[in-house]
Parts: C-alpha cells; structure tokens; sequence
C-alpha cells in the first residue's frame, strides 16, 4: 500500500539562478554577490568575477532551458520552483528602467513551462543580490533596499501577473542572521557585524516582504505569496530540563521569521532576546500596519535536523546547511556530514502546522551525493542513484504520514531537480538531481543532460500520485 497525497498535489522540482542559469553577464545583467564567490559560502570573496566560479556557467539553462523544461515536463512535473536574478532584472539594483532583455527571459520561460502544464514558483530573492547594492549600500543593512525592492518586485508582478500564480519573497530569509553576504547582502564582514546590525537588516527584510505581500495582492488578488525559511528542528539532546528549554530557544531564532510572516507583528518572546542583546529595532511608522500583510502560506526548506544542549562540553556544532546544531546519536549522516532525518519532516510540519495553521509547501529537500555515470546493459549513460531514491521514498512517506496528521500541504518540490553547482561549496560535485549534467569542477565536461535511475523513480511517483512509494 502506497502513500495517499492529495488531490492537486504540486509535484516538482526547485533550482537557483545563480547555481544553474549561468550566461552571467549576458543580455544586460548586472553582476550579483554570487559572481565574486567562487569558493561559496565558507570561501574568499573576490574583486571580480573569476574562471574558477563554477556559477558563472552553472549548467547553461539560459541557453538550455526548452530542452532541461521538457524533460521536467517528461517527469511529470506539476510546479517548477526556479528563482527571478535581480540583477538581470535591474542590473545594479537601484537603477530607473529595468533591463528589458531580463523580462523577457523569464517571459520565455514561464511560456515554455505552461507549454507543458506546469506552474512556476518564483523566488523573487535567492542570495543574489545585485552586488552593486552590497557594495554602495551594505545591503539590506540600509533601509534605502525596502525601496529599491518595491521597485523590483512591482515590474517582475506587472510583467508576469497572468504567468506566475505562485511566488516565494525572500529565500531561506532566517538565514541572514547566520551567512549575512549571501543571504541579505551585507558587505561588512560578519565578525564586524553586531546583533543590532543583523535584526535591524532583518527588519528591513521583513518589512520588505509583507510589502511585497501587499503589492502583490493589489496587482493580482488570485496571487499566492509564500515566505521561505530554512526548516531545522531542533530537538534537546537529552531530557535534561534545560537541553529542552535549550532547543526551544534555537527553535524560537528560526521561527521568529515565520511568525512574523504568518501573524503580522514580532512576537513578545523577542522582547527579552532584543533587551539582552542590546538590540533595539528602529520602527518606521506605517513599518507595523506593513507587516500586518500576512503571507498565503509558509514554505521551508528541510536537509536535517539537530540537537541543542545547555551544557557547553558537548555543544560542538556539526555539519549543516548554513545552521546545524550538535550531532544527534541516533542519526546517520550524508557524504556532506548533514544528518539523515526523514522523520523530523514529518515533525516540523506538524510543528510549523499546530503553530501557525496556514498551508505549507516544501520547496527545498534532497540529497547531495558524488554520483557516477556509467553505461548501462542499452548502451544509454545513467547513474544508479538507489541512495538518493531511498533518501527521497522515507522522506516523503513521512510527508504522507503529515499529511495523515492533519497538516495542509500544498506540495513537494526537491532540491537541485537537476544538477547545478552547490551553494555553500560551489561545486558540482556534490550533485542533487534526477538528471546528470556532464560538467566538473574543473570546468570540463560537455554540459550533456542524462537521465539517472531516479528520474523513472520520480516520474512514477508523480503519475500514482505518491501510491508507488514504498513504506
């Protein structure tokens, strides 16, 4: 017996700008933060674009994309999350006109996804900041941003209003407090940065997001707009009263952008976080009936869990997406060291659920792993990914026991559907999808798409509507 989704269940995959469209400074586009980081998140930060930045070919789809959108379509797909680059839209951020070679790029996308019957989800920010608005402004740090992105947000609406029904503001936003370049922009280093510097960014950010809610709303009421943030749920390492009181704490640091997203206003538990930390935000009037504009549903992004403790001897953080916590014993862990938790999904759905009881979209799962391409009995080139179609098979048959639960979910896109170069490492090594793009690290490679094992695997579980999976 399979898993039972619901009807209308938006299968699909979900990818980054800056990780797969390369044509970098083609048809216009300005440069991005992501151009001058060619290590990725942990490494240097160039002058300038650089040859070893793998992101500045990624996998072509700006040249690519009909033939890498037909074979989304071939699986089956129901939505394709793919995000707006800023930058090829308004090229230094804060200028007048936008770049009309930019629209029409995305023009051309959206046309060919609905082609095939396929909705797209936009992210309008996915750590791609115009890199002329880091440098000039220090990001998201000046308020000055609100304004430039309202610009942005009202061309990217207007232009796409009757070809994108569903759109994400801000990727994985809690993350800024931990990767402040990439996620929000911000030029100062992140040792020089206070926690008065980074929440008053974030309150520019939220306040950003609601006003695009509101925007939004206005040029299309039939808009669904979603707020993203990077889902890790923490669990106490022991039942050591204070190991609880800990992973509540680390819980609240996540959800605090949710809550603000969903209930309109900061909740009272910052209160006390803001008095210890020094942190007073500067409120703008009219910045609270701002935030009043809650979003349609809450969307995240789910690798891994992890574990909290109060006691400083064992606090010794583990491998993560941009936040981890300490290793949970019981938990194995991917090449990559992020550990392997397909039931702390089904948790943190009921959690974000009972706590908020909007619907939910999971935008972001998956799992990176070297894969190698080999011939098969037909002479075709494959690669036998059964890991990667096991980690997805106990995942989302625990998304079907949240849906089971009660949990509204709007559906299932995984991470890297096809391969692109890795955020936080930039690398291609460490490869995510259901289709093999030949080129490596060193820059070789023909950029030639194969389809892997677990593509059939996908497309099966599309067509029965998750029935194939095996509990």
């Amino acid at each position: 017996m399979g898993v039972k989704f619901p009807k209308g269940f938006l299968w699909g995959g979900a990818t980054a700008a800056n990780q797969f469209e390369g044509a970098y400074n083609e048809d216009g586009k300005g440069l991005s933060i992501q151009d001058i980081m060619p290590k990725g998140i942990r490494g240097p930060i160039t002058d300038e674009p650089t040859e070893d930045n793998m992101k500045l070919i990624g996998i072509d789809f700006y040249h690519r994309y009909k033939e890498d959108i037909k074979l989304f379509a071939e699986m089956g797909f129901k939505v394709f999350r793919l995000s707006i680059a800023w930058s090829r839209i308004f090229p230094n951020g804060d200028d007048k006109e936008p770049n009309e070679k930019g629209l029409q790029f995305y023009d051309n996308v959206f046309d060919e996804l609905h082609k095939y019957g396929i909705e797209p989800l936009v992210t309008i920010s996915h750590y791609e900041t115009p890199l002329a608005l880091a440098k000039n402004y220090d990001g998201w740090t000046n308020r000055k941003l609100i304004g430039f992105f309202e610009n942005y947000v009202r061309a990217i609406f207007t232009r796409y209003k009757d070809k994108v029904k569903y759109w994400l503001t801000f990727n994985e936003i809690n993350s800024a407090l931990h990767a402040p370049y990439m996620s929000a922009g911000i030029w100062t280093p992140k040792e020089k940065l206070s926690k008065q510097d980074l929440y008053q960014a974030m309150h520019h950010e939220l306040v950003a997001s609601a006003l695009t809610v509101k925007i939004g709303h206005e040029i299309n009421p039939e808009f669904k707009i979603g707020c993203m943030i990077l889902g890790v749920p923490n669990y106490p390492l022991t039942s050591k009263p204070s190991d609880v009181l800990k992973a509540m704490q680390q819980d609240r640091e996540n959800l605090f952008f949710a809550d603000v997203h969903a209930r309109g206003k900061y909740p009272k538990y910052m209160n006390r976080l803001f008095k210890e930390n020094n942190v007073k935000i500067n409120m703008e009037p009219g910045d609270a009936e701002i935030l009043q504009n809650t979003v349609d549903f809450i969307s995240f992004s789910y690798y891994m869990s992890s574990c909290a403790t109060s006691d400083p001897e064992k606090n010794k953080s583990g491998a993560g997406n941009i936040i981890s916590g300490v290793s949970n014993p019981y938990l194995k862990a991917s090449e990559w060291g992020w550990q392997i938790d397909p039931e702390g999904l089904r948790y943190i759905l009921n959690l974000l659920y009972d706590r908020y009881q909007k619907p939910l979209f999971i935008v972001e799962n998956g799992l990176g792993a070297v894969d190698k391409l080999i011939t098969d009995e037909k002479g075709n080139k494959t690669v036998n990914d059964d890991y990667r179609i096991n980690y997805l098979n106990d995942h989302l048959v625990q998304v079907g026991e949240a849906i089971e639960d009660g949990v509204e979910l709007m559906g299932y896109t995984t991470w890297g559907c096809i391969d692109l170069v890795s955020a936080s490492t930039a690398e291609l090594k460490k490869r995510y999808g259901f289709i093999y793009v030949d080129r490596n690290d060193d820059g070789s490679g023909t950029l030639e798409r194969y389809k892997k094992k677990s593509f059939d695997w996908y497309k099966e579980v599309i067509a029965t509507n998750g029935e194939s999976l095996k509990k």
